[in-house]
């Protein structure tokens, strides 16, 4: 059997059992708990071990540079949707997909997958590319939710220094972004992982070896099956993958990129789920108009359906990019990656479409 399709196999197993398992994690803080091990303890020492071991140049401090560019591209690539899908921009509705289609959650939904398919030079790119979207996520997404929350008429006081003070020490104290500074003094002064003491390297090969099936179980474990506004959710999801792979293919071609590995990077990364940060933003206005007794269509955002983007979000982008890594190089030609855009693209303008065929022809 082929070796990729092989892992393939064995993760969406993972992912299955995950599922199965649904009924013995009822409680929401058993979940959370899965997860912070994951992400303070297993994906940190997989990061860590991946840039111990690669050579850093200065050309690497450019990538977190060329994430944040492109999170903006999908940030102003956005209202598209509301064109195809019929949604009015300054809506709540609007406004939550303006906060939620351009961040990036690759921790979780694609990180595992870059170690097993590309190997610890890629994940170490990857980790790099991560600093600059943490940027957004934490700061531009920030303060664009203070902006929504102000002109949609609430005139509450909002102290935005504090706030960004407070997300940037956040930001400084994640164990993944804590790790990644101490690799990069240490490479600085000439030590790798190679030097390190073997009790050192014994323990962070221990807690690296937990991050892939833990991830995979946490997946199956996330996936929801909840009613809801899954129509309008599955589109955006559907138009967020074809904007993105037509966005990376531009870069490929932009930057001249040629190395195979390379490509896939900047096709998957683009490709990760959701970030829960701009949730946590969501939510922390969400919190000031409750207190107002706004009604919920007044409000500056839409939280159920921010909350149920996420919980499909991750599902989604997992089997999305796992299918692109065991593919092997067929995203990594311009010519794919155009033409499943534009294919993903029309595919989430379909249900629309229909719904205004069915709609005059009801009227006829």
């Amino acid at each position: 059997m082929n070796d990729a399709l092989q892992k393939t196999i064995t993760f969406l197993l993972l992912i299955t059992l995950g599922f199965v398992l649904k009924s013995k994690f009822r409680n929401k803080e058993q979940m959370n708990g899965i997860k912070e091990i994951i992400l303070s303890v297993a994906l940190p020492s997989t990061i860590f071990i991946s840039l111990m071991k690669i050579e850093i140049d200065s050309s690497m401090l450019a990538i977190p540079l060329v994430t944040l560019v492109f999170n903006f591209l999908m940030f102003y690539s956005a209202p598209l949707a509301f064109t195809l899908f019929g949604i009015e921009k300054s809506s709540p509705t609007g406004r939550t997909l303006m906060m939620l289609i351009p961040s990036l959650a690759p921790g979780l939904s694609c990180f595992p997958f870059i170690a097993e398919f590309l190997g610890d030079k890629s994940l170490a790119i990857a980790a790099l590319a991560d600093v600059g979207n943490k940027f957004f996520v934490l700061i531009s997404l920030y303060i664009l939710a203070m902006n929504m929350f102000l002109k949609n008429g609430n005139d509450q006081e909002t102290k935005t220094g504090g706030k960004i003070r407070s997300l940037i020490l956040s930001m400084v104290q994640e164990p993944i972004n804590l790790l990644i500074l101490i690799a990069m003094i240490l490479l600085s002064f000439g030590i790798n992982y190679g030097t390190l003491p073997v009790i050192m390297t014994d323990l962070f090969d221990k807690t690296s070896a937990m991050m892939t099936p833990l991830v995979l179980l946490f997946i199956g474990l996330a996936v929801q099956l909840k009613e809801g506004k899954k129509r309008i959710v599955a589109c955006i999801l559907f138009f967020r993958a074809g904007i993105t792979l037509l966005l990376s293919a531009g870069m490929v071609l932009l930057l001249n990129i040629h190395d195979t590995s390379m490509v896939l990077l900047a096709v998957v990364i683009p490709l990760s789920a959701a970030s829960f940060w701009p949730l946590a933003h969501i939510s922390a206005f969400n919190i000031k108009e409750e207190a107002q007794a706004l009604p919920k269509e007044k409000r500056t955002f839409d939280m159920e359906l921010a909350v149920l983007l996420l919980a499909f979000s991750l599902p989604f982008s997992t089997l999305l990019i796992l299918g692109i890594l065991s593919s092997g190089e067929l995203f990594a030609h311009t010519s794919t990656l155009i033409t499943a855009g534009l294919a993903f693209i029309c595919i989430s303008a379909i249900p629309h479409f229909l719904g205004k065929v069915f709609v005059k022809m009801s009227k006829a």
